[in-house]
């Protein structure tokens, strides 16, 4: 089994896509969840989506396959997958407004870095992040399970035009 790079740095892309293509698929049969093709194809959009997806989209890009998969099984879906803890949903700073975004869990946390200017985000894996998550445990005698973080600034491109 290869080991980890101690950090990783996107240019803008999500840094698991596609990690384990079939995880979701997988993880929900496991669990005995009934997955009919309209699920198929949304857990297949969400592992592959280059970038992080809000429901409207993951909406337009599942339509593409079929045409009648509605609003509704995209939310239920979501909260399916959010309840086994299969994707998190995000704000990355309400960059857009109050829209949420959504992405599958990789196998490390990572950091959003969010530019409040032209609105590109980054993702950044870090040993010292997960340092930091070890020493939170041990300081609070505290399981960490989840790890949500996001920075605001400006990128150097936006920086070099102001």
């Amino acid at each position: 089994m290869a080991s980890t790079p101690a950090r990783r740095v996107s240019s803008g892309e999500r840094i698991n896509i596609a990690a384990e293509p079939g995880r979701l698929e997988a993880e929900l049969g496991r669990r005995g969840i009934r997955l009919t093709r309209q699920r198929r194809i949304l857990l297949r959009i969400i592992e592959t989506a280059p970038e992080h997806l809000n429901v409207e989209v993951l909406l337009e890009k599942a339509h593409r396959a079929d045409a009648r998969l509605n609003r509704v099984t995209v939310y239920r879906t979501l909260d399916l997958l959010k309840r086994y803890r299969l994707v998190d949903e995000l704000d990355l700073l309400h960059l857009r407004g109050h829209q949420h975004f959504y992405e599958t869990h990789g196998p490390r946390d990572h950091i959003h870095v969010a530019c409040l200017a032209c609105g590109k985000v980054r993702e950044v894996e870090s040993e010292l992040f997960d340092r930091l998550k070890r020493q939170i445990e041990r300081d609070c005698h505290f399981e960490i399970t989840v790890a949500r973080t996001e920075i605001g600034g400006y990128c150097a491109s936006c920086r070099s035009r102001s």
